[in-house]
C-alpha cells in the first residue's frame, strides 16, 4: 500500500484531517476542537497531532499539508497572523515536520480550497473565479485562467477585513467594521441568540421553517452580498464561488446575498452579473485541497 498524504484544515473552531484520494474522494477523518487564540500554540500542535495520528492510524505518512485560517508565508513555511489562531509568527512547517518526521507543505485555508475547486469541483469548468468562504469568520482567493492570483505578499484575498462599517463592531483582528462581523459562522450565531447550538443546527432549524434562523440566515446573506458587491465592483468575475460551512444553507444564505449583490453593485442595471454558485468541494475543500498540495508538492 502506498504511503498517505493527508490533509488538514486548521480552523477557527475546529481541525479537520483527512484521508483524501487523487481524485478528491475523502476516504477517512478525525476532528478535533481547535484551542483559542489565546491558547499556548502547543496546544494546537496537539489538537492537529492526535487528528493526523488518527487518520494514519499507524500507516505511512509521506506527506502532511496544512490549510490555515491565517496569513501564511509560503516560502518559509510560517503563519505571520490569524485572527482566530494562536499561531502568530510561528515556523509552523517546520516545528510540525520535525516532530513528525516527514515533510509538511502549508497555505492560507482559502487558498488551500480554490486548489480543490480547481482541480476537482467548479474550477473544471470556470477558469476564472473569485472564491470566498463563509465560515468562523470570511476568507478569500482570486483565480485568473486557472492560476491562483496571491498578490505581492502572498497574502491576497483577505475578503473578511474589508471595512463595511466605519467605526462599526470591534473584529478580533483589531480593526472596526470588519465585513466578518456582520457575514460569518460568528455573525450568525450572534444573530440567532442562545436558542441554537451552533451554525449547522441555526441551517438545520431554518431549512425546518423556524423563522428566526431564516431571519438570521438572511441577515447574514444580506451583508454577505453587500460585501460581494464591493468585490465585484474591483474584480468584474464571471463567477463568485461561496465555500465553508455556512454555505451549506443553500438558498437561504444565497437568495438574500443575490438581491443585495444586485441592490448595492455599482452599474447593476448596466452589466451581466457574476454567477454566485455553492462550492463543489463543501466544508471539507480546506482539507481537499491540503491533500493534494502534500501530494503534489
Amino acid at each position: 500500500m502506498s504511503a498517505l498524504h493527508i490533509g488538514v484544515d486548521v480552523g477557527g473552531t475546529k481541525v479537520l484531517a483527512g484521508e483524501v484520494s487523487d481524485h478528491g474522494r475523502v476516504l477517512r477523518t478525525a476532528r478535533r476542537r481547535t484551542p483559542g487564540r489565546q491558547a499556548e500554540p502547543r496546544a494546537l500542535d496537539d489538537a492537529v497531532t492526535e487528528a493526523v495520528l488518527e487518520v494514519a492510524d499507524r500507516r505511512t505518512v509521506a506527506a502532511v499539508g496544512l490549510s490555515v485560517a491565517g496569513l501564511v508565508d509560503l516560502t518559509r513555511g510560517r503563519v505571520r497572523f490569524s485572527t482566530h489562531l494562536p499561531w502568530q509568527e510561528d515556523d509552523t512547517a517546520a516545528r510540525l515536520s520535525a516532530r513528525w518526521g516527514v515533510p509538511v507543505l502549508l497555505d492560507n485555508d482559502v487558498s488551500c480550497a480554490a486548489v480543490a475547486e480547481l482541480a476537482h469541483g467548479r474550477g473544471l469548468a470556470h477558469p476564472d473565479f473569485l472564491l470566498v468562504t463563509i465560515g468562523t469568520g470570511i476568507g478569500g482567493a482570486i483565480v485568473h485562467r486557472g492560476e491562483l492570483w496571491r498578490g505581492a505578499n502572498g497574502m491576497a484575498g483577505e475578503f473578511g477585513h474589508v471595512r463595511v462599517v466605519p467605526d462599526g463592531r470591534v473584529c478580533e483582528c483589531g480593526l472596526r467594521g470588519c465585513l466578518e462581523e456582520y457575514a460569518s459562522g460568528n455573525a450568525l450565531t450572534r444573530l440567532a441568540g442562545d436558542a441554537y447550538e451552533d451554525g449547522a443546527a441555526i441551517t438545520a432549524a431554518a431549512t425546518g421553517g423556524d423563522p428566526a434562523a431564516i431571519q438570521a440566515l438572511a441577515s447574514v446573506g444580506d451583508w454577505f452580498g453587500v460585501g460581494l458587491a464591493g468585490l465585484v465592483g474591483s474584480f468584474d468575475p464571471p463567477v463568485v464561488v461561496v465555500g465553508g460551512g455556512v454555505s451549506d444553507a443553500g438558498e437561504l444564505l444565497l437568495g438574500p446575498t443575490r438581491a443585495a449583490l444586485e441592490r448595492t453593485l455599482v452599474g447593476a442595471g448596466h452589466r451581466d452579473l457574476p454567477q454566485v454558485l455553492v462550492g463543489s468541494c463543501g466544508s471539507a475543500a480546506g482539507m481537499v485541497g491540503a491533500a493534494r498540495i502534500a501530494r503534489t508538492g
